[in-house]
C-alpha cells in the first residue's frame, strides 16, 4: 500500500471540485471561511476554478474536472487535495482521468459522499491510500470539532486513536450558517448486530454505498484483485448510506456478496442513517441480517461515519483495529 507524504507545516493544500462546486452564496461563504481558517494556521490554499461553479449538479464537464485534479497532483507544492463538495456525478470523471498522473504523483486525496467513486477507484486500482472524511467547506467551523482536529492530525502523520464521540447531530441547523455548525443534540450509541462487545481488524475499504454500487461490473472494478492482494490482512468494509431504503440496502448487500466483495471480510461498519425508509416496515438491523447472518462476522452500525456528523477519518487501504463494547468504539489505524 502506498501512503502519500504527510502534510508539512506551511504546505499548500489543493482544493478542487471533482463533483459539484459552490452552488449558492452560503456555500461560497463557507468555502472562503474554510480558506481563511487554514491560512490563519499557516497553510496556503490553491483552489481550482471549478470550486466556484455549479451547473446541473456539476462544477464543470468531466474533462475539466479531471484536469483540475491532475494539475494539483502535478504541483510539487501541493501535499493534500480536498474536495470542495459532494454531489451526484463524479463517476463521469473516472472515464477521462489520466491514472498514470495519479500513480506517479501519489498525494492524499480527501472527501466523502460522491467523492467515494474517486477514492475507492484510486485505492483499489492503484494501491494508493485515500481519505474518507470531511469535504473542504466543513472546515469553516469557527472552532474545529474534535473530528476535524483528528482528521488534520492524521494527515500530518500523528498517531491518533479515534474514539466514538459523545454526541451527534440528529437535526441539522447548519445550512444557512456561513460557518459550519454541528447541532450536537443526541447521545452517540454505536450498535452491534450480534455481540455487545467485539474486536476485529483488517484493511479499511468502502465509502458511500449509493456510489459504490455504480462501480460494480465496470472497468474500474478491480476489487477482487485488491482483495486477493491483501487477503492475509482481511478487510473491514465501511458504509455510509445517503438515500437508500432498507429494502435497497438488502439488495445492495446481496449484490456485494454475489460479486465476491465480501470475500475475506473480517468486519463491517455502517454509519448513521440520514433517514429510515422502508416499504415493508423492515428495520435497519433486519435488513442487515438478511446477508450478514450467513457471513459470521461482527457488524456495527450507527457509527460515526459519513453524512451524519461528527465523522471519524477513515483511510482506505490502511490496516485498522476496532474495539467495541457498551455502545462505544475505538479505532486505531496502522499505515503498513
Amino acid at each position: 500500500m502506498i501512503y502519500p507524504k504527510f502534510l508539512k507545516d506551511s504546505a499548500t493544500i489543493g482544493v478542487c471540485a471533482p463533483s459539484d462546486g459552490c452552488s449558492d452564496d452560503i456555500s461560497l461563504r463557507k468555502f472562503m471561511n474554510s480558506k481563511e481558517r487554514f491560512e490563519s494556521i499557516g497553510y496556503k490554499i490553491r483552489a481550482t476554478d471549478g470550486c466556484f461553479s455549479s451547473k446541473l449538479g456539476r462544477s464543470a464537464d468531466a474533462v475539466s474536472r479531471a484536469r483540475e485534479l491532475e494539475n494539483l497532483l502535478l504541483d510539487d507544492d501541493v501535499f493534500l487535495v480536498i474536495a470542495c463538495s459532494g454531489g451526484d456525478f463524479l463517476m463521469e470523471m473516472l472515464s477521462v482521468l489520466r491514472y498514470d498522473i495519479i500513480w506517479n504523483n501519489p498525494k492524499w486525496i480527501q472527501g466523502y459522499s460522491d467523492i467515494t467513486s474517486l477514492l475507492f477507484t484510486i485505492t483499489t486500482n492503484l494501491d494508493i491510500a485515500t481519505v474518507y472524511s470531511s469535504n473542504f467547506k466543513t472546515f469553516s467551523m469557527q472552532k474545529w470539532h474534535e473530528s476535524l482536529t483528528n482528521n488534520f492530525k492524521i494527515l500530518k502523520g500523528v498517531d491518533v486513536v479515534q474514539h466514538s464521540f459523545d454526541m451527534y447531530e440528529s437535526n441539522s441547523l447548519a445550512y444557512n450558517e456561513e460557518f459550519e455548525v454541528y447541532n450536537l443534540d443526541t447521545i452517540v450509541k454505536w450498535d452491534s448486530l450480534y455481540s455487545n462487545s467485539c474486536s476485529f481488524s483488517g484493511r479499511f475499504i468502502g465509502g458511500c454505498l449509493d456510489c459504490l454500487l455504480n462501480i460494480i461490473g465496470t472497468r474500474f472494478d478491480k476489487t477482487k484483485s485488491f482483495l486477493e492482494k491483501y487477503k492475509n490482512d482481511g478487510f473491514i468494509w465501511y458504509f455510509d448510506v445517503f438515500d437508500m431504503s432498507f429494502e435497497a440496502i438488502i439488495r445492495a448487500m446481496w449484490q456485494f456478496n454475489e460479486a465476491g466483495w465480501f470475500k475475506y471480510v473480517n468486519g463491517v461498519v455502517f454509519g448513521r442513517l440520514i433517514s429510515n425508509k422502508s416499504c415493508y416496515d423492515v428495520s435497519f438491523s433486519d435488513s442487515l441480517k438478511c446477508i450478514f447472518d450467513g457471513l459470521n462476522v461482527p457488524v456495527l452500525y450507527n457509527a460515526d461515519i459519513g453524512h451524519v456528523p461528527p465523522r471519524i477519518t477513515v483511510i482506505n487501504g490502511a490496516f485498522a483495529n476496532i474495539d467495541f463494547s457498551d455502545n462505544q468504539a475505538s479505532i486505531k489505524m496502522i499505515f503498513r
